[in-house]
């Protein structure tokens, strides 16, 4: 895939027999997903959308303008990623980023190599990091001091659970000692 390309949306299952599509948006607002002249897939063929009521419902349009003839065509684009151009989109707010650009980067920690970011989560109840090899971290402030996108290195600061220091638990609370 293009690195000047940021995945902006899914399509999930058909909806009804007239070629409508679920979609799952990405954007802070998906009503923007309409505005976009061309929305991409993984084989370069571009899409237009146009939202079919409030409940992620859309119509897509091929790039002469046609749409999905029937159930049997939207079933073919299940899950299928919709990517825009990052040009037309907004330069992210200080402190926020765009999760294609930290894919890719190498964390460390205290100068050593825990990796690259390989995907990043966010179940709602904030994001985590995955790093090669499986080690989540989760993407705050502090388990993540500093984001260098110029040099493409992320500053990771473990929490005792995700370190794994011997007798520590959560909050840093020991086991107890047995009484004699």
């Amino acid at each position: 895939m293009r690195p000047d390309l940021i995945l902006i949306g899914v399509v999930g299952r058909p909806h009804g027999v007239r070629g409508l599509v679920h979609v799952h948006s990405y954007a802070d607002d998906s009503s923007t997903l309409e505005t976009y002249k061309a929305l991409v897939d993984d084989q370069g063929r571009s899409w237009s959308l146009r939202w079919r009521g409030s409940d992620g419902v859309a119509e897509l349009r091929d790039a002469q303008g046609q749409p999905l003839a029937d159930r049997t065509a939207a079933q073919g684009l299940v899950n299928t990623r919709l990517y825009v151009s990052r040009d037309v989109l907004p330069e992210p707010e200080e402190e926020e980023f765009y999760h294609a650009d930290l894919i890719g980067m190498e964390a460390q920690e205290e100068g050593q190599s825990l990796g690259q970011v390989v995907m990043v989560h966010d179940y709602g109840a904030g994001a985590s990091l995955e790093l090669t090899g499986g080690l989540l971290v989760p993407f705050t402030r502090a388990c993540v001091p500093a984001v260098d996108l110029a040099g493409r290195v992320l500053t990771i600061v473990r929490p005792v659970e995700v370190a794994g220091e011997e007798g520590r638990g959560v909050g840093g609370a020991k086991a107890a000692e047995p009484s004699a």
